[in-house]
């Protein structure tokens, strides 16, 4: 029997079919067999699986990053009318600028851009991967992009997140991580608060009460108040479309990735959807690290090991096989 290798991304680091590839090496040399299935959860990485999935191909587009810089990116399209697109490849943090990387001045035109374009070019579905934003706008750049080039034409949206933080909180839990100080964050929940308001009395839909609407720094909330986007667990839309269950019931273990296993990976990441999948069959972790606030989630795996190299993450996979017989028989 073999072993399912279904690990996510090491954000900035191996993408998830590098690490696949590395742990799955690992397993052969050990004389175990292994099935590759890169994964994601609407964060880094969800483009590369849904364009392997969807059989998709990829466009380039000529955008904007969040301050302005040109960018060049890429949305892919699939036969029957699907777009694929990643925020962070237009609105991202790690984007290189010339201007200073200002939390408050931060935008989504750029991506607005690549959903108009993908409908021009004819999607009638827009598949958004809504993770690693530089943003904190409630998704008004995107919108303001979108209007300019004609609206979406009655095309379906459907916003993949690994997160269920609602609008009105987005500045206070991503805010610091793209930059903004406490007096800052202050600042883009005001804004965020006015934005909702003016959603409910143009659109009648108000993000607030509404699970998942602060992704990608209020994008997602936008993007439902204005087009009707249904917002979705990116885990779950790409472990269905990947058919895990199917997958995992013919293997005899199952082996997941992360850089970094914490707090937050029972909240909507890919390996909690993997391991509520999973059934009887045991999960092992093959991570970067493992912070303290784990806590007892740690006990859901099998075991746990740390591999931050391509050399470590082939002996982890080796190690699993010869400690535990995952073999075939």
């Amino acid at each position: 029997m073999s072993i399912l290798v279904a690990p996510d991304s090491f954000k900035g680091t191996f993408t998830a079919p590098q690490v696949s590839a590395h742990i799955a090496a690992g397993i052969r040399s050990a004389g175990g067999t292994a099935v590759e299935l890169p994964v994601a959860d609407g964060g880094e990485g969800t483009f590369e699986v849904l364009v392997r999935g969807l059989d998709a191909r990829p466009v380039r587009i000529s955008t904007v990053g969040p301050w302005g810089d040109a960018v060049d990116a890429a949305i892919a399209l699939t036969d029957d009318g699907t777009a694929v697109v990643e925020l962070a490849f237009a609105s991202g943090l790690n984007l290189p600028t010339s201007a200073d990387r200002d939390p408050v001045a931060a935008s989504t035109y750029g991506t607005g851009v690549l959903m108009a374009e993908a409908v021009r070019l004819g999607a009638r579905r827009l598949l958004v991967a809504a993770g690693g934003s530089a943003t904190t706008d409630g998704g008004a750049g995107a919108i303001a992009a979108i209007e300019e080039r004609g609206g979406l034409g009655g095309a379906e949206v459907v916003i993949l997140s690994d997160v269920t933080t609602r609008f009105n909180d987005a500045a206070r839990v991503f805010g610091p991580q793209k930059g903004a100080g406490p007096d800052t964050v202050a600042a883009l929940t005001r804004r965020l608060e006015l934005q909702a308001g003016k959603f409910a009395a143009d659109y009648g839909r108000d993000p607030r009460p509404l699970d998942r609407t602060g992704a990608a720094g209020g994008f997602s909330g936008g993007m439902w108040a204005r087009y009707g986007a249904r917002l979705v667990s990116g885990a779950d839309y790409v472990l269905d479309l990947l058919e895990f269950e199917a997958r995992v019931k013919a293997c005899t273990a199952v082996v997941v990735g992360e850089g970094r296993l914490d707090s937050q990976t029972g909240q909507g990441k890919i390996i909690a959807g993997i391991l509520a999948r999973s059934g009887s069959k045991p999960v092992y972790a093959v991570v970067g690290s493992v912070h303290a606030d784990l806590g007892d989630y740690v006990e859901r795996f099998a075991r746990v090991m740390i591999a931050s190299d391509a050399a470590a993450m082939a002996a982890a996979g080796a190690q699993l096989v010869r400690t535990t017989g995952h073999a075939p028989r």
